[in-house]
Parts: C-alpha cells; sequence; structure tokens
C-alpha cells in the first residue's frame, strides 16, 4: 500500500467545524475521551486514515471479521457547531510517521472547514490522585486566555519534555498552517487507564465549546478501575507490610 491513503466515508456539510483528536497516549485520557464523546453523541465515520507508519496487523471483531488498522474521523452534529473528532487504536511506530499522518489529519481538518484543534491527553503524576487538574498549552495567548476561563492551568515548564506524537504535532504543525489549537491534558498517574482523568478533560471540553454530555458509562469505568486500584495497593501492603505514598509513584 502507499505510506498514506485516506479513504473518504462520507462528505457532510459541516457547520463551523473544530478538530477533537483523541489517540492513544497516557492513561488512555484522551482516547477514552473521544471514544465517550462519540457514544454519547450521534456520529458518523467521513475519513479512515492508513499508513504504513501504523503496526502491520488487523483488529478482530466480535463477529470473527478483521479490519487493517486505521485512524478514523467522525463527524459529530452539536447544537451550534460539529466537530471532527479523530481517534483510533494506534500511533505511528516511527517519527517521520508522526510527522506524516498528522500531515493527513490537518489535511482533512482543512478540507472541512476546521479553524481550531483541540488536542486530549494525559500528563503523568507518577501517582495515585483524587482530585484531577487539566493543564494546557495553546498556540497564542488569546487562546491561554479562553483557557484559563473553563478552568485550564498553565504551569510552568509543564508537562516536563514537552508534548510528544500526534497531540504536540497538531499544535506545532497547525500553528505552521495558521490553524489555532490547544491541548488539554488530565492529570493521571500514568500507569492505569484513568476513565476520571478523561471525565476532567470533556468537562472542560465542554465549557470550552458549550455542549453537554452524559458521563454514566465513564463512571462506571472509573468505578472497575478504583476496584483495580484497590488490589494493587492490597498487594502492595501484603508485600511491604504498608505501602507509602513513595512505593505507589513506582508501581509499574
Amino acid at each position: 500500500m502507499d505510506e498514506l491513503d485516506i479513504e473518504v466515508v462520507a462528505d457532510p456539510e459541516l457547520r463551523d467545524p473544530v478538530l477533537v483528536e483523541g489517540l492513544p497516549g497516557v492513561g488512555h485520557v484522551g482516547k477514552l475521551a473521544a471514544e465517550h464523546l462519540l457514544e454519547e453523541k450521534e456520529s458518523e465515520v467521513v475519513r479512515r486514515v492508513y499508513s504504513e507508519h501504523f503496526p502491520p496487523q488487523i483488529t478482530v471483531g466480535d463477529d470473527g471479521t478483521t479490519e487493517l488498522v486505521c485512524a478514523e474521523i467522525h463527524a459529530v452534529e452539536l447544537e451550534d457547531r460539529d466537530l471532527l473528532v479523530l481517534t483510533g487504536d494506534h500511533q505511528a511506530n516511527d517519527n517521520a510517521g508522526h510527522y506524516r499522518l498528522t500531515d493527513a489529519f490537518l489535511d482533512v481538518a482543512e478540507a472541512f472547514g476546521a479553524q481550531a484543534i483541540y488536542a486530549l491527553g494525559g500528563v503523568p503524576t507518577g501517582e495515585l490522585i483524587d482530585e484531577y487538574s487539566v493543564l494546557g498549552a495553546a498556540t497564542d495567548t488569546e487562546f491561554v486566555d479562553e483557557l484559563e476561563e473553563v478552568g485550564v492551568e498553565f504551569r510552568e515548564d509543564e508537562p516536563a519534555g514537552g508534548i510528544v506524537g500526534t497531540s504536540g504535532l497538531l499544535l506545532g504543525l497547525g500553528e505552521r498552517r495558521g490553524v489555532r489549537a490547544a491541548c488539554l491534558m488530565g492529570e493521571t498517574s500514568g500507569y492505569l487507564v484513568d476513565p476520571k482523568s478523561a471525565r476532567a478533560v470533556l468537562e472542560v471540553l465542554e465549557d470550552a465549546l458549550g455542549f453537554d454530555v452524559e458521563f454514566d458509562a465513564l463512571e462506571e469505568r472509573a468505578d472497575e478501575m478504583e476496584d483495580v486500584v484497590g488490589k494493587i495497593q492490597e498487594m502492595e501492603s501484603q508485600q511491604s507490610g504498608m505501602a507509602t505514598d513513595e512505593e505507589l509513584r513506582y508501581i509499574g
């Protein structure tokens, strides 16, 4: 196959669309948030992006049928505007692939007239947390001010090391194309799938874009993960007498 193959699935007319990205990453925060948004709102696939930069594999569905690994872009109709939601099971395998795929995602967004981008992800704390803050980065100070008004925190030198992968490149390459872009990063331990962090990110996105979504399904997943955390803490306690906060930072 070619390095990139963009399949046109549908071409709806969208109103002032915004690209929202949620691919796998730390705590699967962005992927959980994007998939929950798709589950709660009516959507349709408009593009599938295939690439040799994805892992060489297929997925197998519940009915036994197979599908080549790809990224999907869905159109979501909201009351005042529409969204293009990018998600999938993988990011690129290599540095060049990250650039090629991000350029392809931006091409699709521009073709639909998107003038803003929200990349969703997680930022690791290295320890279990109870209160979930959402950190941000944006391509211009006006965007920073707007996001601060909906509760996003901008901390000096955080996240340490910057933002890698598609989320970072959507800001870097998007800015070079004149597209406003921001990254919303929910705090997360970094070693567990984190539905609570995904909810915190989605709540900020709700306020920023003016829509509502139910969170029952995410709450159920959060309860399941709390059971997992409890078992981890119990195992640590049995192994060392009583696990300290310092020890918990290094689980996994």
